[in-house]
């Protein structure tokens, strides 16, 4: 995988040791598993259409089990920030403490990640106008109502004016009912932008960079069917593993200049 990306980066005349994405990207920190998902997740790709550059002070919301926080914080490292907001420490879901506990292992486990400010995803996130960009990669469909509007609400008061708020999610079939957007994982690109739009973000591109053309979106349990998650176990797996992770609409919103 690193070899080839960086054989295409070759043909399109990028200079690898200039690259601070790149070396992120191809880092030997990163979990191995974790590169794996590369070719589905294009974080190179992604970071770059976001136009995320390594002295912007950053948020990542929900980070899960931290596939982009790995390269977040080695870009970010020397003269950038990265703070992640993860499920709230006081949490009573025993699962979602577990998840947490295992990021703020993983943030002690590597010097790279010393820089880190773990924070509780439902607060004020950082003081107000004080971050270049806010990301959120795959997590919309757990929010969606009111929490959707306080992480909303937050993310565009922590940011700076002209600051960045970068989406990537799984993408429902237009047309498809809130009901069902929360029992598959996907959401519609239609209500994604409005609900940013609500808070006061304008809409300033959006990109195919995770699109995915086999994914039918028609699963007995939803988007979890796919991998990596995986849900039937061996259930026509074969088939799952040659359609891959999920089509994704990846849409970069602005909070409108002063």
């Amino acid at each position: 995988m690193k070899k080839a990306l960086f054989l295409s980066l070759i043909i399109f005349g990028s200079f690898l040791s200039a690259d601070a994405l790149m070396n992120a990207v191809l880092s030997d920190d990163r979990d191995p598993k974790n590169v794996l998902r590369d070719d589905a997740r294009n974080p190179y790709e992604t970071l770059s259409f976001f136009k995320i550059t390594d002295e912007m002070e950053v948020i990542e919301l929900s980070p899960g089990g931290g596939w982009y926080t790995e390269i977040l914080a080695n870009y970010l490292y020397k003269s950038g920030g990265l703070i992640a907001a993860h499920f709230d420490e006081d949490t009573t879901s025993n699962f979602l403490k577990k998840i947490r506990k295992n990021f703020e292992k993983k943030m002690n486990s590597n010097s790279i990640y010393q820089n880190v400010e773990i924070v509780d995803l439902s607060s004020e996130l950082s003081e107000p106008n004080s971050v270049d960009a806010v990301l959120t990669f795959r997590n919309l469909h757990n929010w969606l109502g009111p929490m959707m509007d306080n992480i909303f609400a937050n993310s565009y008061e922590a940011l700076k004016p002209g600051g960045i708020f970068g989406v990537v999610e799984h993408r429902a079939k237009p047309g498809t009912s809130l009901q069902e957007m929360k029992r598959t994982g996907y959401v519609t690109e239609q209500y994604a932008v409005e609900e940013a739009e609500k808070h006061g973000f304008i809409l300033f591109a959006k990109s195919e960079i995770n699109a995915n053309s086999k994914d039918t979106k028609n699963y007995s349990k939803g988007v979890w069917t796919l991998p990596p998650t995986l849900r039937l176990k061996e259930k026509n797996k074969e088939d799952y593993l040659a359609i891959g992770e999920s089509d994704r609409m990846t849409l970069l919103f602005k909070k409108p200049s002063k």
